[in-house]
Order: C-alpha cells, then structure tokens, then sequence
C-alpha cells in the first residue's frame, strides 16, 4: 500500500561546502567535513533515495517504487512520459565558499549527446549571509566572442549579474544559462533529474594535492544559449494560510505555503506526486487516518493516488510544494 513516503538523505562533502545544513537545517551529516549538498528525492541512477526507516516500504529505491506502482506513485501522465525515471531531483546546498561557474545542457543537447533529459532548476532561499548573493547569467550585450575571450582570461565571472539575496528570494535558472551559487547561501534547489553539468570557471582552486578541478569549457560552449537576456530572480505573491504560486512552467511547478492554521488539501486532477519540502517549522500530515510528521528540512512525497489530507501545522510553519 502506498502511503506518504520520507527518504534517507544523501550528504556529500565538497571543497565548497560548510556546516549550515546542520546548524541551519537541523540535518545531521555525521563526519562529513563540508557538507556541500543534501539529496531529499532522488531518482538518479546509483543515487536513487531509499525509503526511510521505520515506514511502510522501508530500504525500498525511487527507481523500485516507480516501477511497482507507476501511475499511483507519480501520476498517469508522468509515468507515460518519463516511465520509470523519476523526473525531479530535491537538494539543498549549503555554499560555504562560491560554487563554479557552470552551465548545465537543456533537452535537446543532452538527449544527443547522453540519451537523457536537460537540467533546468530553481532556487529557494533558506538563509543568506550578509553580502551573499547569485552569479546568474550574463551581463546585457555580452557575445560569444566576450565569453570565450573571459575564458582564455579567466575572467568569466566577471560577465555574469550578481544578485544579493535574503531568505524567500527564487531565481529560476533555464538549462543554458550561465550560473554560480555565491558564499554565505543556503538554498533548496529543485530540478530535473540530472546530475550533469559543466564547470567553466572554478576562481583558481586547487584540491588538498595542489591540482585544479577538471574544466568542461568545451562542452560548456554548445550548452550555453547566447543572447538571451531573462530576469532571472522570479518575484511571487506570499499568500497566508493557503498555496502561493511561485514557479510555473514545464519542467515542474512550484508552490510556498506559509501558515500557521489546519489546511485541507484537495489533489483530484493534479495526477502528479506532489513533494513537501519543509523550509520552517513542523507539520503533521492526516491521511487515511495515519499521522505523518515533516520537521524543518525534512521532505515527504506525497503519492499521486491521494486525493486529499489534512495538514496541522504544530508551530507556523512553511513549505515548498512541488509537483508536475
């Protein structure tokens, strides 16, 4: 029987991380030394999330459940598109020191050249130091030619808009477009399932052997859609006690619910899982009865054969909802 599902978190130390996903979080990554990314819903191959301990279904992969349950788990519609890849990967990133520049393939480019989907993503703003802020895209009327003299310079960043941020901004990032997490950021990120992208500029670092990471400058330069000037930081209407709309568009939508009163939510006609991603506070989830908890940074997905359930907010509390 499928029932609300939470999965083990995935930690992974890099050179950039830091410690926020703890002591901001709450998410305890063991011995980790930098803790840069937390996977929350993952059906990358190899990377694919296990149901979390003590639930029905435990030690049971994404990749598993889709296969068993198909349509009930993630929506007729979804399964018959993407089968049993599931579509969406969920992280949180804690940017201690600035991530590198990169870009990551949209549909088209990745389809040829790896036989998979794009990644297009959006950011959410957990916390931001002061001064913190976003390197995305580049700066109105540069050309390739500017780009690919920065390259050769080593100057890249210094073609891209950077964006001061607080807690609540959203930047939606389209598959092509030129991006670095800045320091002092915490964010959730959410995407399509991908794990590829090419890094194009890494500020000079070197690993603890005194060797830079592996450019994909190359790769970077078909990936990259020059020209397009977007706003890139996506401005929403925060609503109280009910679903705020945040990102529309076709790779995934987006909701912020912020509320501090009992809800009930109705999911006839999504026909998509929708995934909470608990940003504040603690919520208990009713449904068919049983009690389901989601405290800060912990995430739960939501099958997509529920057709509602009953949400109490123990303290005010936000979510991130995420569905297809």
């Amino acid at each position: 029987m499928l029932t609300p599902l939470k999965f083990r978190t995935q930690y992974f130390d890099k050179i950039w991380g830091g410690q926020k996903i703890n002591t901001v979080l709450g998410k305890n990554f063991g011995k980790i030394a930098n803790c840069g990314e937390s996977w929350e819903v993952s059906g990358i191959a190899g990377k694919a999330s296990e149901v979390a301990a003590g639930l029905p279904l435990e030690g049971n992969t994404l990749e598993e459940l889709t296969e068993v349950y198909m349509g009930d788990l993630v929506g007729d519609k979804v399964f018959d598109a993407f089968g049993n890849d599931f579509p969406l990967l969920v992280k949180f990133i804690d940017a201690q020191d600035d991530l590198s520049v990169q870009v990551h393939p949209d549909d088209a480019l990745a389809e040829r050249r790896y036989g998979t989907n794009g990644k297009t993503e959006m950011w959410y703003v957990v916390q931001a130091d002061a001064g913190a802020g976003l390197y995305v895209g580049f700066k109105k009327g540069v050309t390739k030619e500017n780009y690919l003299s920065a390259v050769a310079a080593g100057t890249v960043d210094q073609l891209l808009n950077f964006y001061p941020v607080a807690a609540g901004d959203v930047f939606f990032i389209p598959a092509g477009t030129v991006h670095a997490i800045g320091k002092g950021v915490l964010l959730a990120e959410i995407q399509q399932s991908s794990d590829c992208t090419y890094r194009i500029f890494d500020w000079n670092r070197v690993d603890a052997n005194g060797n830079p990471r592996e450019l994909h400058t190359a790769d970077a330069e078909e990936a990259i859609h020059f020209g397009e000037e977007k706003e890139y930081h996506t401005f929403y209407t925060p609503l109280k006690e009910k679903s705020s709309p945040v990102i529309r568009c076709d790779k995934f939508n987006v909701n912020l619910l912020h509320f501090e009163k009992p809800l009930e939510k109705i999911y006839a006609g999504i026909d998509s899982s929708m995934i909470y991603i608990c940003l504040e506070g603690r919520v208990a989830f009713i449904y068919e009865a049983e009690e389901y908890l989601l405290n800060k940074g912990e995430v739960l997905l939501m099958p997509a054969i529920a057709t509602e359930a009953q949400l109490l907010p123990l303290t005010e509390s936000k979510l991130l909802e995420v569905y297809l």
